[in-house]
């Protein structure tokens, strides 16, 4: 016993000698994130150029800008706006007069780097919430400042921000926010995604694309053509929204694990448009897979419905293998790991087909929350866009690791019975930060581009929103939605 006692006593002391040996060759480091302070000219108009602070998170160059120097500077103009900040939420109202808090457009007053974390605290414009990641601090002053992206404060405040040297922006009040996606691109600013797809479903017209003919993980943007084939069931009448469906063994297994989000028992029952509630807005695995059962019986049965299905709508970069987007595993003895997988192009395809047969599908997506009375629960939505856009309607988040953070977006643009649906599609972002902020910046050049195209041709004379499209499907389509909207 002593021996066994020595030998252990010998294990785990070579144990604690060796995690110090490793410590003492690998650097530490407390955080991932590492805020470098800075200070960058800026330029309102043609008024003198002001020091703003900054923050480079992470990176250099990963640029936040400080808050209420920004609104010192823009304080005598018509973007100006009021600030209050707390240590976790910020308060904009625009129009309205700043009160400086004396710590304004002064540099730093230490290099110290400051411990602090970007994240989504709450944030409100004119009392309404919006979703940016930002970073807060207390000031020596015991005052609180805000670091927010340029772009997303360009986007707030409708201006122009441009950067003319390194440290040093202009910003032009009088000129609405504005993008290029072809500069974008040549500035290698898509190096950080797998796709992007601009498009108008309702005349199929792309207005931009990158890598759109490759075909990627999609992840929970799968559960669209779940969707699709769920108002189908619906309209052909072999389920009805208020159908209950009873919850399988299967599906409880999935709520319960760690891919679970709504808690479903086994026996109990849901209903049809619930289990839709809930695979659309907090991207339930589960409420999909109850759906595919419901639908086809088992949910392979489903998968060859999908796959079926997406070789009708020509979809010849897209394969499924389940009904939510999760990895999928075969059953090898070393067992292969495969997900969903569409090109933007196919994507693009697909929601304009969904956009189009069943509108009604932004009347699920546009919700932020939910209640599913079945089981009483509430489901919030996971699309950011939805808060910061009062355009967007929809459509899906979906994030893996192999996918990356994805989203398809679907926003309304024109009125009436001219309404179009526009589409944005990004797949394969780093993060949920980058996903949020390449699709906004893509969903206002939607905007940008859908407006003046419609106001005047290249020659300048003015064009309708109800000329006819160049493509017979579209202009039946388009028929088929005008008489819709009458």
């Amino acid at each position: 016993m002593k021996t066994i006692l020595r030998k252990i006593g010998s294990l785990i002391l070579s144990i604690i000698l060796s995690i110090i040996l490793i410590s003492s060759i690998l650097p530490i480091r407390a955080k991932a994130g590492f805020e470098i302070p800075g200070t960058c000219q800026v330029q309102v108009d043609s008024n003198a150029p002001s020091t703003v602070k900054t923050l480079d998170y992470g990176y250099d160059y990963n640029t936040y800008l400080s808050l209420r120097d920004m609104a010192m500077l823009l304080k005598s103009t018509d973007k100006s706006f009021s600030l209050e900040i707390t240590g976790n939420s910020i308060s904009m109202n625009s129009g309205n007069a700043y009160t400086p808090s004396g710590v304004e457009n002064i540099p730093w007053e230490d290099d110290e780097n400051p411990n602090l974390s970007l994240r989504r605290n709450e944030f409100k414009v004119n009392e309404e919430m919006v979703f940016y990641y930002t970073m807060i601090m207390k000031l020596p002053s015991g005052d609180y400042d805000c670091f927010m992206m340029a772009v997303d404060l360009a986007m707030i405040l409708d201006v122009n921000i441009t950067v003319s040297d390194a440290g040093s922006m202009q910003v032009h009040t009088r000129e609405p926010f504005h993008i290029s996606p072809v500069l974008l691109e040549q500035a290698g600013y898509f190096g950080g995604v797998n796709s992007v797809l601009v498009g108008d479903a309702a005349t199929g017209e792309v207005y931009y694309q990158y890598q759109s003919d490759i075909s990627y993980p999609v992840a929970s943007t799968s559960k669209l053509m779940t969707c699709l084939l769920t108002m189908e069931a619906i309209s052909s009448g072999q389920i009805t929204p208020d159908e209950l469906v009873t919850v399988s063994e299967a599906v409880h297994a999935l709520s319960v694990s760690g891919d679970g989000v709504v808690p479903l028992e086994a026996g109990g029952q849901i209903t049809v448009q619930e289990l839709l509630l809930g695979a659309l807005l907090p991207s339930s695995n589960e409420c999909a897979l109850c759906l595919a059962e419901a639908i086809a019986g088992s949910e392979e049965a489903f998968v060859e419905m999908m796959n079926q299905k997406a070789q009708k709508l020509g979809l010849s970069q897209t394969v499924f293998f389940n009904s939510n987007g999760l990895p999928f595993y075969t059953e090898d003895l070393i067992p292969s790991k495969r997900q969903n997988s569409m090109s933007a192009e196919d994507m693009f395809r697909m929601v304009s087909h969904l956009l189009k047969v069943y509108p009604q599908v932004t009347d699920i997506t546009s919700l932020e929350s939910a209640i599913l009375e079945s089981i009483d629960f509430e489901v919030r939505n996971t699309n950011p866009l939805l808060y910061n856009m009062p355009e967007v309607t929809g459509l899906k988040t979906g994030t893996t690791n192999k996918a990356g953070a994805c989203l398809v977006t679907s926003l309304t643009a024109g009125e009436g019975s001219m309404e179009h649906d526009l589409v944005v599609i990004v797949l394969g972002s780093e993060d949920s930060i980058e996903r949020g902020r390449v699709s906004g910046l893509l969903a206002r050049y939607a905007l940008n581009t859908f407006y003046e195209d419609g106001e005047k041709t290249e020659s300048g004379a003015i064009k309708t929103y109800g000329d006819i499209p160049i493509h017979a499907e579209a202009a039946a389509e388009q028929i088929i939605r005008t008489a819709r909207g009458r």
